[in-house]
């Protein structure tokens, strides 16, 4: 048995070293691949690689004090200078939010995209570290029918209907494939309706041209979508409920949404022009976003509607329209301030309106129903997707997946940009309409797939490392999972520190031994186990020093880490981290 594994692998090992020599597209997941967000992809050919998206993903509820988590690089390290560009699909965080640090850590290479998501980029660097948007070389995608060299590839982009301006595909060729990355998307909920000119209309985005490219082509899809059956929302339908919600409000109308929502943002302002409403933005990063989508003329409404959040007091409840940030429930955030009456100019009435017009970002669950049940002790309406229609998402859907598939007519298919499971639903909802499950590709961060023009993909035995990189205030990668273990347990069972005096000479405790607890247990009324702690410490130094012999006092506090975590959990069932001091007079 052993003799036929080791053949085996020898043969894989020599198809690998056979492969390696034909000339390959390298496609490798850093992030998007296990998780939502931390979205990141390495193209690699030859001496070339360009690089689509640079994601942040937020913690979960097992990160304590982490901010968030961006895409481990240490593949690319030596390989800086091969970088021939970093293309941006869209300005949402988990495409561009690691963008400040992981461009400085690669010596700022070109970065691609449109003008939207260029000005975001900008000012997330300009946050993070002031004068770092000047470093950056930047190139503008003017239209979809703009090329880009890139090395020895070459990227072409097209449009694709997601929940932000300015969001596109990217067509990346190169002498073996064609890779199809369609970023984020949706199909079919894009507004025919414009409100400010109801006979406005748009034409439905349709990806068959996408057939047409050179082959093989391999489809990056993003499958965010895959267990979803029931029809998506379109935003008609959408907006249909939100002027009825706006036109109908007795008193100030409060909506929280992400300040990325440009599009949405422009279509309340056009619609409040039009009724004679005013508009307040809070939130830094709303007022931002909409600064710079205003310098793009994409906001092309002035004064006349847009009122500073100090200035709603000058107007009657039922002519204000405040857009803020919070709907996801963070602590800080303009909702959270609002509902627990430390903002400064808005206070809620029962008669206002709250409007949640955003997604459920996964792991916020809990903080966004706590808010919720906030809201409506304080106000009488509010509104979100379980009561209305009130939101249309930037994803799609099972069908949607099932009719891109049959527009593109790919060689290939890589489901990306979910969880690991809707990725393994991707496949089978792809499957269902015919496609070879031989030709879809189901990866994991890290994998390495190598694509041919004239043989079968193949996906190397080798990872690449996709750790994670914590971001924890100006920290990069220094809180490590050693120290988030520790986090844990002094979140779980708290820390209980036991400090020692001892006499250099006899190795006898001086005075008595200190006690410090925090979120284990309430000194002050646990007398008979904090008496009983120390006694545990009297015995472990006793059996542990002599007043003839030198001392290892990293030995002795071992012991009594051990002993006292032993008697505690004992005690109380509970393993706090104990912290032992002591100090040689």
């Amino acid at each position: 048995m052993k003799i036929t594994e080791t053949r085996k692998e020898k043969k894989i090992d020599e198809k690998e070293n056979f492969l390696e020599r034909k000339p390959s597209l390298k496609i490798i997941p850093l992030g998007g691949q296990e998780e939502v967000g931390r979205n990141m992809t390495v193209f690699e050919y030859d001496s070339d690689i360009a690089i689509v998206d640079m994601g942040l993903q937020f913690p979960e509820e097992d990160m304590p004090g982490i901010d968030y988590i961006v895409p481990n690089i240490n593949y690319l390290k030596g390989k800086e200078k091969q970088v021939r560009g970093v293309i941006f699909t869209h300005g949402h965080l988990d495409h561009i939010g690691a963008a400040p640090i992981l461009l400085k850590k690669l010596n700022y290479p070109p970065i691609i995209g449109s003008p939207l998501t260029l000005a975001l980029v900008k000012r997330k660097m300009e946050d993070y570290e002031a004068g770092s948007a000047t470093r950056l070389k930047t190139i503008l995608i003017n239209s979809i029918k703009d090329k880009i060299k890139l090395g020895k590839m070459e990227a072409e982009f097209f449009q694709v209907e997601h929940s932000i301006m300015d969001a596109v595909g990217v067509i990346l060729k190169t002498p073996v494939i064609t890779a199809i990355h369609m970023g984020d998307w949706t199909i079919g909920t894009r507004k025919k309706k414009n409100v400010s000119d109801e006979n406005t209309s748009q034409e439905e985005i349709n990806y068959a041209h996408l057939s047409q490219l050179a082959r093989p082509t391999v489809l990056m899809l993003e499958s965010l979508g895959a267990t979803v059956r029931k029809s998506l929302i379109t935003e008609d339908e959408m907006w249909d409920n939100f002027r009825k919600v706006i036109a109908s409000a007795s008193g100030k109308i409060i909506i929280g949404t992400f300040s990325s929502q440009v599009k949405r943002i422009k279509d309340i302002l056009d619609y409040a022009s039009k009724i004679g409403k005013k508009v307040a933005f809070d939130g830094y990063s709303m007022k931002m976003n909409v600064e710079v989508a205003r310098k793009l003329g994409y906001i092309k409404t002035g004064k006349e509607v847009i009122i500073s959040v100090n200035e709603i007091s000058h107007y009657p409840d039922n002519k204000v329209i405040i857009v803020c940030t919070g709907a996801q429930g963070e602590i800080n955030a303009v909702l959270n301030r609002i509902v627990t009456d430390n903002h400064r100019f808005i206070r809620i009435k029962k008669n206002d309106t709250i409007v949640f017009s955003s997604s459920i970002i996964p792991g916020n669950e809990r903080s966004i129903q706590r808010l919720k049940d906030n809201l409506y002790r304080k106000c009488d309406n509010v509104i979100h997707s379980e009561i209305m229609d009130i939101h249309a998402g930037g994803h799609s859907n099972i069908a949607a997946i099932q009719q891109v598939v049959k527009e593109i007519k790919p060689t290939y298919i890589l489901p990306v940009y979910a969880n690991h499971y809707m990725l393994k639903e991707a496949e089978k909802v792809i499957r269902e309409i015919g496609f070879p499950r031989q030709n879809i590709f189901v990866l994991d961060n890290g994998n390495i797939i190598n694509f041919y023009s004239d043989r079968s993909p193949f996906v190397e035995k080798k990872k690449v490392d996709t750790s994670y990189v914590f971001i924890d205030g100006l920290g990069v990668g220094d809180v490590g999972q050693v120290v988030l273990r520790d986090r844990q347990m002094l979140s779980q069972d708290g820390m209980f520190v036991i400090t020692v005096i001892i006499d250099s000479k006899t190795k006898k405790i001086i005075g008595n031994i200190q006690i410090t607890s925090r979120g284990f247990i309430y000194v002050k009324e646990n007398f008979d186990l904090v008496n009983a702690t120390k006694k545990v410490v009297q015995k472990v130094i006793r059996e542990n020093t002599s007043s003839d012999t030198s001392i290892n006092w990293d030995f002795v506090k071992n012991n009594i880490r051990e002993a006292v975590g032993l008697f505690l959990f004992q005690k109380t069932q509970r393993r706090p981290m104990v912290l032992p001091v002591v100090i040689e007079v």
